[in-house]
C-alpha cells in the first residue's frame, strides 16, 4: 500500500498519479503498486514539477511496517528517533513570547 500527498499538483501529474493511484481527496493518492513502479512514479513526478511538495508512504518490512519519504518543501517532515519513523510539524527553534523573552 502507498500513500502520496502532493502539493500543488499539476493536472498533468494528478492525471499521470492516477493511473495507478485512487484520488479520494485532492492531491492524496492511494494505491497497492509494486517498488519499481512507485520509484518510477515518484521520480516523473519529481522530475516534471520540481517545486512541488511530495510525501509518500508505503508499506515496507521493517518493524513499523512502512517507509516515509518527502521531497521538496511540505508542511511537515518525516524524523527518525531512535529508529521510528514519526512525522514532525514544522517549529522555530526559539519562540519569542509577549515580553521578548526566548523560551
Amino acid at each position: 500500500m502507498t500513500v502520496i500527498v502532493i502539493n500543488d499538483a499539476t493536472p498533468a501529474i494528478r492525471g499521470y498519479l492516477k493511473r495507478w493511484f485512487v484520488e479520494p481527496k485532492p492531491n492524496v493518492f492511494v494505491g497497492t503498486v509494486n517498488r519499481r513502479v512507485r520509484k518510477r512514479v515518484l521520480e516523473y513526478a519529481r522530475r516534471n514539477a520540481p517545486g512541488i511538495g511530495l510525501l509518500a508512504i508505503s508499506s515496507d518490512n521493517s518493524s513499523q511496517g512502512f517507509e516515509i519519504e518527502s521531497f521538496g518543501e511540505t508542511d511537515r517532515r518525516p524524523t527518525r528517533i531512535c529508529g521510528i519513523n514519526v512525522i514532525a510539524e514544522k517549529w522555530s527553534e526559539e519562540e519569542e513570547n509577549v515580553d521578548g523573552q526566548t523560551f
